[in-house]
């Protein structure tokens, strides 16, 4: 029989090598499998899945292993639809539910608002967006990723992913996206979507991270803006600062509503100049249905001339060569929408042209009809704008 103290040594010599294989493998375990699930769901359900397979994942990597029983704070930064870069009505639910889910079945987690003092301090970066698996499909499913990134590491502890059902969800873009003149989608939102897909233990993408301080200044001035508090909205997308497309439409959308014409040409001039600088320029502007004319209604189209002279005079200065390519919405024939996007193609070439004789010799128009549509609703309204677009596309001269 074991003496009483001999007993002893060997239950606490035992423990001691329980707790230190414990902490040889939470700290050189490998990172959590990604949660994925392509099984269509209602809404609700793909976000609660896509929610709760986040959660697990922290719950067993070992970050989570070496803070047990402390609460992880988390910031958001807002979410986009991958295939547009919009926040629309669609991606604001998606945000919402994931936020009260977080609140209301994890504790240990705490979403703090998404400001610079709270981002200096959190732990965790929360992303997420939403996409159509197939634009061929109006009102096909919907692919939902999350990502979380630790912040001090720059590497992603968590992601999972779920298939929603396109069931009563509002598409419409928020105000500040509907108003834009170019979509926002520039290597920054590109390095949001590409984080909020990549696998846990991988890092996050380097570009968008590093320009991630000047986010909340972004969403604050974007939610002015959506409350039309434009002076307010002008004054955090100046003081966000940077060469990012969020920023430069946010100050133009500000200054025209605030009636400082100068300001937005000169705003808009330098939208111009970041498209030909990344040799590639994508411009909304609406025609008339099924014509080459800009749609009569002066509210919308009225700024069109000022867009075309600064394109005009920016291309010709920087000496570029440009395809001008038309789109149409996914609605009518193939052949029909070839046709009216290269006609239309044709007519923004000629107002260049107009602007500066010298883009004769540099320009080419053609049309692609409804074959590259970002959103492909073919609603014909605010919702798919964007594939009712011109794009300036940098080339080699001949």
């Amino acid at each position: 029989m074991m003496t009483t103290t001999f007993a002893r040594w060997l239950q606490a010599a035992s423990l001691t090598g329980v707790l230190s294989l414990m902490l040889g493998l939470s700290g050189c375990a490998a990172p959590p499998v990604a949660s994925s699930s392509k099984t269509e769901l209602p809404f609700d359900q793909a976000v609660a899945q896509a929610t709760d397979g986040l959660v697990r994942q922290t719950q067993k990597g070992p970050a989570f292993l070496a803070k047990m029983g402390s609460k992880r704070s988390v910031v958001l930064d807002p979410m986009v639809d991958a295939g547009s870069a919009q926040q629309t009505a669609a991606t604001q639910a998606l945000q919402d539910r994931v936020t009260e889910r977080l609140n209301a079945k994890f504790e240990m987690m705490e979403i703090m608002p998404f400001d610079s003092a709270n981002l200096a301090k959190a732990r965790y970066l929360l992303t997420g967006t939403m996409t159509r698996l197939s634009v061929d499909e109006p009102r096909g499913p919907l692919q939902i990723n999350l990502a979380l990134t630790e912040l001090a590491s720059g590497n992603v502890v968590a992601q999972s992913s779920a298939v929603a059902r396109d069931e009563g969800l509002d598409h419409t873009p928020l105000p500040y996206y509907r108003d834009t003149p170019v979509p926002t989608k520039d290597r920054v939102i590109e390095g949001y979507v590409r984080t909020t897909a990549t696998p846990p233990g991988q890092p996050a993408d380097v570009y968008y991270l590093e320009r991630l301080a000047a986010a909340p200044a972004i969403k604050e001035g974007t939610a002015h803006y959506n409350a039309q508090r434009y002076q307010d909205a002008l004054a955090q997308y100046s003081a966000a600062g940077g060469e990012q497309l969020r920023v430069l439409n946010g100050i133009y959308l500000s200054s025209v509503k605030l009636g400082r014409t100068a300001e937005a040409e000169d705003a808009f001039g330098k939208i111009v100049a970041y498209g030909i600088a990344n040799q590639q320029l994508g411009v909304k502007f609406l025609f008339n249905p099924n014509a080459t004319t800009f749609w009569s209604e002066i509210r919308i189209s009225g700024p069109y001339t000022m867009w075309l002279r600064e394109i005009a005079r920016a291309s010709a200065d920087a000496k570029v060569c440009m395809d001008i390519v038309g789109h149409t919405s996914h609605t009518g024939p193939v052949a029909y929408n070839d046709q009216l996007s290269l006609q239309r193609a044709r007519y923004i070439r000629q107002r260049l042209i107009d602007e500066s004789t010298v883009l004769s010799d540099r320009t080419t128009p053609s049309g692609r009809g409804f074959r590259e549509n970002i959103i492909g609703s073919g609603t014909d309204d605010a919702v798919d704008a964007l594939d009712r677009r011109v794009e300036f596309k940098i080339v080699a001269c001949s």
